[in-house]
């Protein structure tokens, strides 16, 4: 008899442990999910470029470089770290720039348009990442990606 007793105690214990868990899952409450507010488009592309992305894809273009003058080679890169962040939020510009391009109500269609922006954003990223790791060879290779993906854009969109 001793065994009925001490499993009718095991049991009675798990049913009202398995009750506690229900009880206690059942009062969590979900998290509330941010909403995003509805964006609407307010800048034209033109300003995009002028305000945001071509500014930033210059500071990439320019961080690193060589010029020659009579005095000899003199090589540009960045010095110190404020110089590797602007090179970063330069970079940064350029991408987020792009996600701007593709907001509803602003692409231009739906296919170069969002594959060269999209080539844009990922040529932005690389020079990020050169920027974060203060790689000025990988800052010129993203830099010659930017600039291409730049002027085969233009070609096809850029308004006269």
């Amino acid at each position: 008899m001793r065994t009925v007793h001490w499993l009718f105690a095991v049991g009675v214990a798990l049913f009202i442990f398995g009750v506690g868990f229900v009880v206690t899952g059942a009062r969590q409450r979900e998290t509330p999910r941010a909403v995003s507010p509805a964006l609407t488009p307010v800048a034209s592309i033109a300003q995009l470029m002028n305000g945001i992305i071509s500014p930033g894809a210059y500071v990439v273009f320019d961080s690193v470089g060589s010029i020659s003058t009579m005095a000899g080679i003199e090589e540009i890169a960045p010095k110190n770290e404020e110089e590797w962040l602007r090179v970063g939020a330069g970079a940064a510009a350029v991408i987020e720039g792009g996600n701007l391009l593709l907001m509803d109500g602003r692409a231009v269609d739906e296919g170069d348009w969002v594959t060269m922006t999209k080539a844009m954003m990922a040529a932005g990223a690389v020079a990020l990442k050169a920027a974060e790791a203060k790689n000025t060879d990988a800052i010129l290779e993203a830099g010659s990606a930017l600039n291409t993906t730049c002027d085969n854009c233009h070609q096809r969109y850029q308004r006269q």
